[in-house]
């Protein structure tokens, strides 16, 4: 039997297990990416680990997330980025130089070759024919180290393109499709493939824009194949000839089978506040706006910003609005100036900031308060725009640039225009914008210091988990808490990534903002728990996100089910993460309850199954836990960086 993408990708880069789904497999990892939210954390790891240089393919650090400089703390940590390059071989993006998902398929991203991301979105990389994945800090730490990732077989779910988008429909709506067939959660533990006929008229952006947003699905990772398209953007990008094919056998199958038929689809809108909210524009038409906003990983092609400026040429924005351009790389800005794009949107009145990820992470462009704003971002879970109460909506390209004509929602198909053709340019200045993504140093020379300001400080030791304890529920949670609930991004937050006492002051403030404070003053007498609902953890990669509330003392997480980086970042931590083997045990709990753990270094051993008391209360709470082998030998020794501490000493 043939196999798909997905399979020939894992099979070639698989180190143990069996492709079979559900069960544990290892992969060899080509290719890292870390940005500047993640990366500093990561590199902090890598000191820790003692590591001498990048055992990858290539490793990439970026400086595309907390670029405002309003004091002393970003120019600090990229500097302390800058030198960690230098001094472990990789490459760097500066500041400015753009978002990192575009820029690496611009020009480090391989057919045939497997990624592994401190960021979410890492999968944007899948419509390279790569299987590109997200992972907390820590799992690339020790990938860029040489060691394999681990992760669970997952099915792979086939999506057959036919047809041929409408006018007015990109490829923004295809994924929106997805997302109101299958809500946030349809594609944990899934790779979702796309293939068929419909793929010919989709550029490798367009591809890039739907492989993107499979992280709202919660799906592994999204796969497409390397084929003449591919191999055509390689060839804009000066590297034609490290392309390679990579398709699926004719006689290939899928584990789940699923068709969208382009031509039937229109403009689509997600709601405040889920990716998953999605319903047509033409439900929505006519609501007032205060932003539409152009950008970001999950529209970073050349056709997403100038199909907003041919919509608006020779026009202005309504009278109030707020209309910002975020460019997703430099190489794209300069070709979007070469072609007078940027002065239509200017003209316009538009706001150009600089490339980079913006207000996509809470850095700048936040929406006054009980105001809408469009967005053709990929997420606008509660909070995540640096607005508390905002109300952030999903779109394409089209959609906002005709809303911003209008002041209100508007489908893009009732403008009274003919719809613009978009003829991707050259590039010219190819040479250039290599430069600015500065390669690893091929020098063997004596190893390079790392600049550390005073805002970084060193991880502290994590206390392995106790054999028995009790420790209070100090939060009881919904479904679909995020990480960007559990520890906000923006300007407030962000510049403290590499101070983890200080970012931990900030962790579920979105949730109840006691919550610090009534850690702190049970943290020494032996912790807490927290319980959540359903897809607990999704969104962001964001390892901090499970360290600092481990640093607060968080032991356990009791949920209905974990999204699946979120609860490697548990383990990571050495935090137990278990499931109601009862979802209506769920209703039972309240916070303030005690929760006993008993004989769990050798229960989990033994067995997935087994009880937590609730003590003063005639009350036991049968609890899961999904933990391999290899999980249970991280978390007993207090995270990964312990256990690989451990290893070293054995093989020293």
């Amino acid at each position: 039997m043939g196999l798909n993408v997905t399979q020939k990708l894992i099979q070639d880069h698989l180190t143990s297990g069996e492709m079979v789904p559900g069960k544990e497999i290892g992969l060899k990892i080509d290719q890292t990416l870390t940005q500047d939210a993640t990366g500093t954390m990561v590199m902090l790891e890598l000191e820790a680990m003692g590591l001498d240089q990048a055992k990858t393919e290539a490793s990439a650090q970026y400086v595309d997330h907390n670029l405002i400089q309003d004091d002393y703390r970003n120019p600090d940590d990229h500097l302390f980025l800058r030198s960690a390059a230098n001094r472990f071989g990789l490459y760097y993006s500066r500041p400015g130089n753009g978002v990192s998902h575009p820029v690496h398929m611009q020009r480090l991203s391989r057919p045939g070759r497997t990624m592994l991301g401190s960021d979410s979105h890492t999968c944007a990389n899948g419509c390279m024919g790569m299987l590109a994945m997200g992972a907390g800090g820590i799992d690339v730490a020790m990938a860029i180290a040489g060691e394999p990732y681990y992760i669970n077989m997952p099915q792979v779910w086939g999506v057959r393109l036919t047809g041929e988008l409408p006018d007015w429909v990109s490829a923004k709506d295809v994924i929106l499709e997805m997302l109101r067939r299958h809500d946030v959660k349809g594609g944990v533990g899934k790779v979702i493939e796309y293939y068929g006929p419909g793929l010919k008229n989709l550029s490798a952006m367009d591809r890039h824009v739907i492989a993107n947003m499979g992280a709202e699905l919660g799906a592994t990772t999204t796969v497409f194949p390397s084929d003449e398209e591919v191999k055509r953007f390689m060839k804009t990008q000066g590297r034609e000839d490290e392309w390679q094919e990579l398709v699926a056998d004719e006689d290939a199958t899928y584990d789940i089978d699923e068709e969208i038929n382009l031509s039937e689809l229109e403009p689509l809108i997600a709601l405040p506040s889920s990716p998953g909210n999605v319903v047509p524009v033409t439900e929505v038409e006519g609501e007032p706006i205060y932003q539409a906003y152009i950008g970001s990983s999950a529209n970073p092609g050349y056709r997403d910003f100038a199909m907003a400026a041919e919509i608006v040429k020779g026009k202005s924005v309504a009278e109030g609005l707020s209309f910002d351009i975020n460019p997703s790389s430099r190489q794209m800005l300069t070709n979007l100036v070469d072609n007078g794009h940027i002065a239509s949107l200017l003209s316009a009145g538009g706001r150009l900031h600089q490339a980079g990820c913006n207000g996509c992470i809470g850095m700048g462009q936040a929406p006054a308060t009980g105001r809408n704003s469009l967005r053709t971002t990929p997420r606008n879970f509660p909070g995540r725009s640096g607005t508390k109460e905002d109300s952030v909506f999903l779109v394409s390209p089209e959609t906002a640039a005709a809303s911003a004509l209008t002041g209100k929602i508007t489908d893009p198909r009732t403008l009274d225009m003919d719809y613009p053709q978009i003829d991707e340019p050259e590039n010219k200045n190819l040479k250039q914008e290599q430069s600015l993504l500065e390669a690893p140093s091929e020098s063997k020379q004596d190893p390079v210091e790392l600049e550390k300001g005073p805002n970084i400080s060193s991880i502290p030791e994590i206390e392995p988990i106790k054999d028995e304890f009790e420790v209070p529920i100090l939060l009881k949670m919904g479904d679909n808490i995020s990480t960007d609930e559990i520890l906000a991004g923006g300007s407030r937050v962000l510049p403290y990534r590499s101070n983890l006492q200080q970012i931990a002051t900030f962790s579920f403030e979105i949730v109840d903002e006691s919550y610090y404070d009534r850690a702190m003053e049970i943290k020494d007498q032996g912790g807490h728990a927290i319980v959540g609902g359903f897809n607990y953890g999704q969104g962001s990669s964001r390892e901090h996100a499970a360290l600092a509330p481990r640093f607060l003392g968080l032991q356990a997480a009791l949920v209905k089910d974990f999204a699946r980086i979120h609860l490697q970042n548990l383990i990571n931590f050495g935090i137990l993460p278990v499931t109601f083997k009862n979802e209506e045990d769920y209703d039972k709990l309240e916070e303030g309850d005690i929760l006993q753990f008993e004989n769990v270094r050798e229960t989990i051993r033994k067995q997935k199954d087994f009880n937590v008391k609730v003590k003063g209360k005639d009350l036991t709470i049968p609890v899961s836990h999904a933990l391999t082998e290899r999980h249970m030998d991280i978390l007993l020794e207090g995270g990964v960086i312990n256990w690989v501490k451990k290893r070293q000493s054995k093989m020293a």
